[in-house]
């Protein structure tokens, strides 16, 4: 059986840097230290379908009628494969086969460096 993780809303499943483990002179760090960064980078590996949109009409139905219209929602700008730097302390930080991700909000993204593919 296969599993999959599936991103909710605006939030993004962040695969983070290792960091470095010592500093430019050699000193070995500790985890502790690690933790405290304020920002931190990685790649984007999943993103939600966005931030949902109010649908007006569903205002008009009865509460007992099924709405017929399916959500919308206004697309992220963080997309698979994107490098970001992001705030640290507004992700969660969860395992998932063995390896460690951050979700955060899209709101939580500072910058997003893509690579763009030049055609001639």
């Amino acid at each position: 059986m296969k599993k999959e993780l599936i991103v909710v809303g605006d939030r993004v499943l962040i695969l983070p840097d290792e960091g470095e483990d010592r500093t430019e002179t050699g000193l070995y760090l500790p985890q502790g230290v690690k933790e405290k960064e304020k920002v931190q980078s990685g790649t984007v590996v999943k993103t939600g379908p966005g931030y949902p949109i109010a649908d007006p009409t569903a205002l008009e139905i009865e509460p007992w009628q099924m709405p017929k219209v399916e959500n919308k929602y206004f697309p992220l700008q963080a997309k698979e494969g994107d490098y970001c730097i992001f705030l640290r302390n507004a992700g969660i930080e969860i395992e998932f086969e063995g390896k460690k991700y951050i979700v955060v909000p899209h709101s939580a993204i500072l910058v997003l460096l893509r690579n763009k593919i030049l055609e001639e």
